[in-house]
Formats: C-alpha cells, structure tokens, sequence
C-alpha cells in the first residue's frame, strides 16, 4: 500500500514540475507578445544615452532619446560595410588577406597574410562573429584600401539620408582624423539598417546572413576551418526579430541595431552609448522595452486609402477664358497627384490624419494643363506627412476679338437653323442681317 502511496506522490511531484515549467515558459513569451497599451517610455528609464524607434517603412522615427546626437558606434558600422560589399562583389569572389588584415586586434577570425577565403564565407564572419580582420579583408578587396573603402562608406550614407554621419574605419574600431572622428546618430543608424532590409537591392541577401545561427567555412585552400556563431540575443528574444548587429569599444560602450517585424508593420530600434562593462544586457533591455512600446501604440495606415473631401476639390473657374459661348461661367477640373512619399506609416492608435487643401479658387485666363493651383497636405498635429499636388486638368484659352466674333457667327448660325425649322421668316430675315454685319465688322 504504502508503494503505491510513494508512486502517487512521485507522479504528482513530476507533473507539478512540468506544469510549473510550462506555465513559466508560456507567461515568458507572453511577456514578449503583450499587446496591453504600453506608455511612452520616460528618457530617464532607458539606460543608451542615444536611442530612437523608427518605422522602417517611413522612416519616420516615432520615438527618440537624443537621436541626432553623434557619437561613436563601434561594430553596428559592419552593417554598412555588409550592404556595401553585397551589392558591388560577387559573393564567390576570392580575398587574399593583407598585412593590414591579419594584424585587427581581437574580435578576430585569425587570418593570416596571404591567406584567401570566399568573400561569401567572410561576411558570414562580419555579422555573425563581428570579426575586425574580416572588415579590413572585404574593405581592401572592395576599394584597395581601407581610406577608398570609407569613401564609398560615407557617400551611401549621403545617398541613403544620414544627416551626421562619418565613418573612417570599416569595422567601427574608434578613430579620428583631421576630418572628425568615427562616429553616426542613433536616426542615421536607423536609417541605415532601413536601407540594408528595406530599400537595396540587396536586402533579401543581407537578411540571410544576419539571420543565420551558425555559419561553418574554410579557407579555399582547405586547411583550415572555422565556425562562426550568431551573437545576435535579439533573435530569440522576441517574435518577428529580423535581423540585428551589436557593437562594443571603451569609447563607444555597448551599441546596438536591430529591426523586427510584428503584422505588418516593421520596426528598427538603435542605441548607441547603452552602458560598459558589466552592462551587457542593458542593450536588449531597452531594445525591448521600445520595441514592445512600437507594438502596442502604433497603427499601419494608408494615406491613398484616406478618402478626400470632394466638396474640397470642385472645379474652379477661369475669369475671361473661352468656353462654348459669350458670357457663360468657364470652369476647369483639377489633377491631384498621387502620394508619393511616406503613403504607408505607422501613428498612433489615438491619432488622426487631417487633411488641409490650399487651392486657389478663382483663375484668370488663359491657364495650361499641368499649372499649379495648390496642394492637399496630410498632417499629424503638427507635423507634415505628406502633399499632393493639385494642378489644371484642362487648358483654357484667354478669350479675345477673333473667338468672340467666331463664337457670334455660330451663335447666329444655330439661331437660323432653329428659326428654319420653325419657319419663322421675320426672325429669320433678322438673324441673317445680325450675320451679315457680324462677318463686315470681322472683315
């Protein structure tokens, strides 16, 4: 009896146990997915000194913390070196390691002079090990030199929008020279991983290697393998993690880049300044906290899809201008444009677009289609999302002596056919005496 007893008990421990665990693992992705109304973020409760939330697909940055403040970024530089080796080599393409190369300090692959590897293979290196050795390596066999590289580095930034961005090294190691010093903004960094998942050609491509878990490789020669491990937390930290680059120099402190995708709406977080050692973690802390603020306030919208006022956009006349007779009103239509920036973006759920028109209502003749007549602006509070042009659909000539006396022989010439019609021989013996003199004053 007393056996059966100890087995019962045995058997409720274990099941407890597995209970406790799986409802400590549920209430954990719970945790992550939490869609409750979470409060914008006080400055002071985020530990990076440089933070912003973006909406990839606007780039409209919805949330920041000193976000155009430069400061040093340390590996999240790699993002670009990524993007720029992507799309200007071809991923089989050989690289032979320079002196240069093989000397980065650590984080490194450990390469040696001479040695050639697989571009493919050393991206893989780049962004899931961050390694400074493979950075100098794709660098050199991109643009020759690590200077020519940094040229190409700063004018995609210029092309992709950064605003305070310069970068000298192509691994983000700290420097400075007589230009300024190695640094970006927590909006230009968001901007930047933008482009690498959103706007290049190349982005599919640069999503397979940041996403990837672990990565196994060696040189072309064959006689030495490597393993590289995705050191990337974020990707298991919450659902729809896309992709992400950490970053750590004494001057820099923990950085981090990193984007995800929740529905249909995508956001980047960057942090730059996010606490020294011993405060690793505080970066996917914030992470989190600002990405889960995304989730629960912000709604996707369509800006083409909001419906405008038609009382608004009503066509407009033209003083003097020619029509179908003397003395009647003439009217054009008007051409509105479609949005062309910013048509989908993220607000909040409480928020509503407005929609202000500026359009002349009266025109003088003579007017051409396509002139501008005014614009449709899409606000938020205060802030301008988006215009649309609106302009002449129709042209509309300026009357003048030669269109009156036209306008008077057709005007006369429908009254006769009306008055033959009818047979009314008085009237029509006046109308041809109206057209006679008409055609005199014309001759």
């Amino acid at each position: 009896m007393w056996k059966k007893l100890l087995a019962w008990i045995l058997v409720t421990v274990i099941l407890t146990g597995y209970g406790i665990q799986i409802v400590e693992a549920f209430d954990q992705k719970e945790n992550v997915r939490m869609e409750e109304v979470i409060e914008k973020p006080d400055q002071n409760s985020l530990y990076a000194k440089a933070a912003v939330l973006m909406d990839a697909d606007s780039g409209r940055i919805l949330y920041e913390k000193n976000g155009h403040q430069a400061m040093a970024n340390a590996s999240t530089t790699k993002i670009l070196t990524c993007i720029i080796a992507l799309e200007n080599c071809d991923l089989d393409s050989e690289v032979t390691v320079s002196t240069l190369a093989a000397s980065q300090p650590k984080v490194h692959l450990g390469m040696r002079e001479g040695q050639k590897f697989y571009l493919k293979d050393l991206l893989y290196g780049l962004m899931l090990e961050s390694y400074n050795d493979c950075a100098v390596a794709i660098a050199e066999h991109i643009a020759g030199t690590t200077g020519d590289f940094a040229k190409l580095m700063n004018d995609k930034a210029e092309e992709i929008g950064c605003e305070d961005s310069y970068f000298i090294t192509p691994n983000g190691l700290d420097a400075k020279n007589e230009n300024g010093f190695h640094h970006t903004t927590a909006a230009d960094l968001s901007l930047i991983m933008r482009y690498c998942i959103k706007t290049s050609e190349m982005a599919e491509q640069f999503l397979t290697i940041t996403r990837e878990g672990q990565y196994q490789f060696s040189d072309i020669d064959g006689k030495n393998s490597y393993t590289c491990c995705n050191h990337n937390a974020f990707l298991q930290l919450m659902d729809g993690a896309l992709s992400g680059k950490t970053g750590f120099t004494g001057n820099a402190g923990y950085c981090y880049v990193g984007a995800l995708k929740r529905d249909d709406r995508t956001f980047i977080v960057a942090l730059l300044a996010c606490g020294w050692p011993n405060n690793k973690t505080y970066k996917w802390a914030d992470t989190k906290k600002l990405m889960q603020y995304g989730i629960s306030r912000f709604r996707k919208i369509s800006l083409d899809e909001i419906e405008l006022d038609a009382g608004e956009y009503v066509p407009v006349q033209v003083v003097d201008g020619q029509g179908t007779k003397i003395g009647e009103e003439v009217t054009t239509e008007l051409e509105v444009a479609p949005v062309k920036e910013n048509v989908e973006l993220l607000i909040e759920k409480d928020q509503e677009v407005h929609i202000e028109y500026q359009l002349s209502r009266k025109l003088y003749a003579p007017v051409t289609e396509g002139d501008f007549i005014g614009e449709i602006t899409y606000l938020l509070g205060d802030e301008v999302l988006a215009k649309r042009v609106v302009t002449v659909k129709n042209t509309v000539k300026r009357i003048d002596f030669c269109w009156c006396v036209k306008s008077r022989i057709i005007s006369n010439v429908k009254a006769l056919n009306s008055l033959y019609a009818k047979k009314n021989c008085q009237k029509i013996n006046n109308s041809l005496e109206n057209l006679s003199l008409t055609i005199y004053n014309l001759s």
